[in-house]
């Protein structure tokens, strides 16, 4: 099988779980993934999903955006704000781990919504150069808006 690019985030896995004296078999089993896929990720073999990442962040007590970034899915020039308002979340004491997960979902929709997480609209710093003209814009049409109250 071809190394991938994810040779440092696998040499990074394992340095961290060292550190956490914890062997192979006791991480795959508190990240819930099977102990010979940990081992191929560890290896540079095989890329694991976000979701995958998270869980042995949340295992190994580490930060899931530094595997995020590690592993080639945060950019980390262009995502340290976003890195930075989640772990800001995560580490808030007074909400839940329920509450956070809500939080991060909603941060997340917004995002999307704005263009900056996933399929969406492009920046405009991204963008050609031309502005949107005011008929482009949806709702520019409209006129004021009013609300009750």
């Amino acid at each position: 099988m071809a190394s991938l690019n994810v040779g440092n985030l696998g040499e990074y896995l394992r340095e961290q779980r060292r550190n956490a004296q914890l062997s192979l078999r006791q991480l795959a089993d508190a990240a819930g993934v099977s102990n010979p896929y940990l081992s191929q990720i560890e290896r540079g073999l095989r890329k694991p999903s976000a979701e995958v990442l998270q869980q042995v962040a949340k295992a190994l007590r580490i930060s899931a955006e530094t595997l995020y970034v590690r592993a080639g899915i945060l950019d980390a020039e262009r995502d340290r704000d976003e890195a930075e308002t989640r772990a800001v979340i995560l580490a808030d004491p007074s909400l839940d781990e329920r509450q956070k997960q809500v939080l991060l979902q909603i941060y997340e929709s917004f995002r999307k919504e704005n263009g900056l997480g996933g399929e969406g609209p492009v920046r405009p710093e991204e963008s050609d150069g031309t502005e949107a003209q005011p008929s482009d814009t949806p709702g520019s049409d409209a006129g004021p808006r009013r609300t009750a109250g």
